[in-house]
């Protein structure tokens, strides 16, 4: 974050709770990474994590089975229902209990998301500030296409692929693949990648000539 004095990394950087020991940590995000590491930190480190909504989980195992197992079965997975949202809904945690408990005990503690940054301080939504030693951020990613601001009605006005199934709705011969509900739960993981990636293969190849 610009400003911020601390050590700033993504979630992806992140590898062990040792090298913060003892430090004031703020873990930002609300999904799987950002609470499995907040947790992990927290046994070494003083940490809160700061999300815009409460951490929403779901439980990992149902019968005896995996969560993912009964996306599967139940082809939750892979129902076509991206294009009836408006907005993607709010990630669940999947958890067997440990995360849960872990946010119940504070450690880590929650907090609403921070409103600025001053130096080495955090500034909360309450007024307070406080120093921290780093941030970590696990808030996932979003399309940045600034390439395409170009080709007239490729993104909408907030910078995001206009699209039905992964193809343009305004620029013939262009598709997507990999974007969030894109087609499906599974859109934006590795196992629904490949299934959208095919499916758009086939699209473009409309637009080839023949031979």
């Amino acid at each position: 974050m610009d400003g911020f004095t601390g050590a700033v990394l993504h979630a992806a950087e992140y590898r062990r709770p040792e090298p913060f020991a003892g430090q004031r940590v703020v873990v930002v995000g609300a999904g799987n990474s950002a609470v499995q590491i907040a947790a992990e930190l927290a046994t070494a480190a003083r940490v809160t994590l700061a999300s815009r909504a409460p951490v929403r989980f779901a439980r990992q195992k149902i019968a005896g089975r995996e969560l993912h197992f009964w996306l599967r079965h139940t082809g939750l997975d892979i129902a076509p229902l991206g294009g009836l949202l408006h907005e993607p809904p709010a990630q669940l945690v999947i958890d067997d209990g440990r995360y849960r408990t872990a946010l119940a005990q504070g450690a880590p503690d929650r907090r609403p998301v921070l409103t600025g940054i001053d130096g080495a301080k955090i500034c909360w939504t309450d007024g307070s500030r406080e120093e921290a030693d780093a941030i970590v951020l696990a808030t996932g990613y979003r399309p940045d296409l600034p390439y395409l601001a170009g080709l007239d009605g490729a993104l909408d006005a907030a910078g995001r692929p206009r699209h039905r199934g992964g193809a343009s709705v305004t620029v013939p011969g262009l598709a997507f693949a990999g974007l969030e509900w894109q087609r499906s739960l599974s859109s934006n993981s590795l196992r629904g990648v490949g299934r959208d990636a095919a499916r758009i293969a086939r699209h473009l190849a409309a637009h080839l000539p023949s031979r």
